[in-house]
């Protein structure tokens, strides 16, 4: 014979159930609210409190409590309810105030605001202004910089190398050249000291120079694969040898499309002689100052990154030798740089930039 107080019959209409059951199931649902569901519906089959408590392995307050609430409200009081907070102490005006200095002012004998100088101009503390900052994505401590291109060309050759991007032609191979100069083969004085536990690597800050090569690569836009050939030099010369170069490695049988900058040895009348000579090689100049149109620009910044810059060469042979297995490590497994955007979305985000800068009051 059951004791206790009787428990009010749970009934639920066929929508109720098909809420109760999609949250159940949903992947994304709270597991609080999962609970809270799966409760409700075995009260509905029948089942009492210490049952359902038994099967859910939880209380049976918990189950109580969830069965009043569902009886009393439906299906919306098995959600959380709002939490009663602090009144707010800082006010529309001030969060105003504060935005409108970090945008348009600067403080007396500063470049930029910092959260405690704007605290002690707005009278707020320094955390409040952090989070006033936060909220608004502002970051007066950050700059970046740009250039914009002045080359009368600019639309044409947009098009010209993001159409090589996305529409390459067929039986041609396109590959995007430069060459990244004056690599120094630097020496740390004295030996690093490696990474432990709790501790990053050291190395001292000043060092011995061993000389400098320059590095002439070509990355193959589809597969991602670069060619590449060090030189102590930079001349037209040079950049001739690496063309002799791509002529013998490129099957005989494609076309080669070259994007390049308009350094100035790419340009010498050998250079054209060799064009001349080798028709199948087309050359399409990037704009001045619009480096970023070149793929292999990124290609040098993995190379830098994770190559050059914490490395130590004893001598411009070391250099070279690293240089050359870390296009062999590439190469073995690579991957290509995907273009995304189209000549129109590029012109139209440059369009809305410039007006942005001429707009500026700075």
């Amino acid at each position: 014979m059951k004791r206790g107080r009787p428990t009010t019959p749970l009934v639920l209409s066929e929508q109720q159930q098909q809420t109760l059951l999609g949250w159940t199931r949903r992947r994304k649902s709270a597991q609080a609210l999962a609970l809270r569901a799966h409760i409700v519906l075995a009260c509905a089959s029948g089942k009492d409190n210490t049952q359902v408590a038994g099967l859910l392995h939880c209380s049976r307050p918990t189950v109580g409590k969830w069965r009043a609430r569902f009886l009393r409200a439906g299906v919306e009081g098995l959600l959380d309810e709002a939490r009663p907070g602090a009144p707010r102490k800082i006010g529309d005006e001030q969060v105003e105030q504060v935005i409108v200095k970090t945008l348009e002012t600067q403080p007396r004998g500063a470049t930029q605001w910092s959260t405690r100088s704007m605290a002690a101009a707005s009278g707020l503390s320094q955390t409040a202004v952090s989070r006033i900052w936060r909220a608004f994505a502002l970051q007066p401590h950050r700059s970046e910089s740009f250039q914009l291109s002045r080359d009368p060309l600019f639309i044409d050759k947009v098009r010209d190398i993001v159409g090589l991007y996305l529409n390459p032609p067929d039986r041609a191979l396109v590959l995007c050249v430069d060459e990244k100069s004056q690599i120094q083969a630097l020496n740390r004085r004295q030996p690093l000291l490696p990474m432990r536990p709790g501790q990053a690597e050291r190395r001292s800050h000043d060092y011995v120079r061993h000389g400098t090569t320059s590095l002439f690569a070509a990355l193959d836009v589809k597969t991602g694969k670069v060619i590449g050939q060090c030189h102590r030099r930079h001349r037209a010369q040079e950049f001739r040898h690496f063309l002799q170069k791509l002529d013998g490695t490129v099957p005989a049988q494609l076309q080669v499309h070259l994007i390049l900058d308009n350094y100035g040895t790419h340009k010498t009348p050998a250079i054209q002689r060799w064009l001349a000579s080798h028709p199948r090689f087309h050359m399409h100049f990037t704009p001045t100052s619009a480096s970023w149109l070149n793929l292999v620009e990124r290609w040098f910044a993995l190379l830098t990154e994770k190559r050059i810059r914490r490395g130590s060469f004893v001598s411009t042979r070391a250099l070279e030798a690293a240089i050359a297995e870390f296009l062999e490590m590439h190469n073995q497994e690579p991957k290509p740089f995907v273009w995304t955007k189209t000549a129109d979305e590029i012109l139209e985000t440059l369009a809305h930039f410039c007006k942005r800068t001429s707009n500026s009051a700075h």
